[in-house]
């Protein structure tokens, strides 16, 4: 199964990870955007990978860093300059 992998991370760490994930294999787009309490601009990314390929995928989100816990579906307090993902089912694809 397909799964979408978004991530909201700040701006100055986005060509880094965009990097990273292209050196991996990976296709990924982006887009700015702004939010939060602070306004801050943030870039999300945006990657479409098989479910095996996942883990790999939060890995490099998640700047290698290794025992990096991943939450689901519970709320935590997000540092000022911290990233947040997102992944969920893809049930299908259309391209034009």
């Amino acid at each position: 199964m397909m799964k979408m992998v978004m991530a909201v991370v700040p701006r100055d760490q986005s060509e880094k990870l965009l990097q990273a994930l292209v050196d991996a294999g990976h296709s990924a787009t982006f887009t700015e955007s702004r939010g939060g309490m602070l306004r801050q601009s943030q870039e999300m990314i945006f990657i479409v990978v098989e479910e095996d390929q996942v883990d790999g995928v939060l890995e490099i989100l998640h700047g290698g860093e290794e025992g990096q816990e991943h939450h689901t579906a519970e709320a935590e307090e997000i540092k000022k300059g911290g990233r947040v993902i997102f992944v969920w089912d893809i049930d299908r694809v259309e391209t034009s």
